[in-house]
Protein backbone atom coordinates (compact mmCIF):
# COMPACT_ATOMS: atom_id res chain seq x y z
CA UNK A 1 0.00 0.00 0.00
CA UNK A 2 1.64 3.03 -1.15
CA UNK A 3 1.14 6.57 1.24
CA UNK A 4 -1.00 8.07 -0.79
CA UNK A 5 -3.78 5.70 -0.39
CA UNK A 6 -3.08 5.15 3.15
CA UNK A 7 -3.97 8.63 3.38
CA UNK A 8 -7.15 8.66 1.54
CA UNK A 9 -8.41 5.75 3.86
CA UNK A 10 -7.26 7.82 6.73
CA UNK A 11 -9.21 10.38 5.52
CA UNK A 12 -12.13 8.73 4.85
CA UNK A 13 -12.07 7.13 8.46
CA UNK A 14 -11.73 10.81 9.77
CA UNK A 15 -14.84 11.43 7.53
CA UNK A 16 -16.65 8.66 8.61
CA UNK A 17 -16.38 9.21 12.49
CA UNK A 18 -17.24 13.04 12.12
CA UNK A 19 -20.35 12.06 10.57
CA UNK A 20 -21.00 9.50 12.63
CA UNK A 21 -20.70 11.82 15.31
CA UNK A 22 -22.64 14.27 13.97
CA UNK A 23 -25.79 12.12 13.27
CA UNK A 24 -25.52 10.87 17.12
CA UNK A 25 -25.66 14.07 18.26
CA UNK A 26 -28.94 14.45 16.86
CA UNK A 27 -30.75 12.07 19.84
CA UNK A 28 -30.60 15.66 21.77
CA UNK A 29 -33.01 18.01 21.44
CA UNK A 30 -31.42 21.08 19.15
CA UNK A 31 -33.09 24.00 17.03
CA UNK A 32 -34.27 23.44 14.17
CA UNK A 33 -31.13 25.48 12.00
CA UNK A 34 -28.68 23.17 13.98
CA UNK A 35 -30.64 19.73 13.33
CA UNK A 36 -30.36 20.59 9.54
CA UNK A 37 -27.12 21.66 9.37
CA UNK A 38 -25.97 18.57 11.62
CA UNK A 39 -28.25 16.45 9.55
CA UNK A 40 -26.18 17.79 6.10
CA UNK A 41 -22.93 17.86 6.79
CA UNK A 42 -22.79 14.49 8.41
CA UNK A 43 -24.80 12.89 5.20
CA UNK A 44 -21.77 14.53 2.88
CA UNK A 45 -19.43 13.61 5.22
CA UNK A 46 -20.55 10.37 5.27
CA UNK A 47 -21.14 10.19 1.50
CA UNK A 48 -16.96 11.49 1.82
CA UNK A 49 -15.83 8.79 3.21
CA UNK A 50 -18.07 5.95 1.12
CA UNK A 51 -16.40 7.44 -1.86
CA UNK A 52 -13.01 8.61 -0.79
CA UNK A 53 -12.99 4.89 0.64
CA UNK A 54 -13.78 3.17 -2.78
CA UNK A 55 -11.39 5.40 -4.76
CA UNK A 56 -8.20 4.29 -2.34
CA UNK A 57 -9.64 0.77 -3.16
CA UNK A 58 -9.94 0.91 -6.66
CA UNK A 59 -6.22 2.90 -6.61
CA UNK A 60 -4.61 0.18 -4.54
CA UNK A 61 -5.51 -2.61 -6.69
CA UNK A 62 -4.59 -1.02 -9.53
CA UNK A 63 -1.21 -0.10 -8.02
CA UNK A 64 -1.11 -3.72 -7.49
CA UNK A 65 -1.98 -4.45 -11.14
CA UNK A 66 0.77 -2.52 -12.51
CA UNK A 67 3.14 -3.87 -10.07
CA UNK A 68 2.79 -7.34 -10.89
CA UNK A 69 3.17 -6.47 -14.76
CA UNK A 70 -0.64 -5.26 -16.08
CA UNK A 71 -3.68 -6.72 -16.28
CA UNK A 72 -4.52 -10.78 -16.11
Amino acid sequence: MTMTVAIMFAVAGVAGILGLALLFRLRQPLSEARTYAYRMVAVMALALAAVLAMSASAMWSWNDEIASGGAT
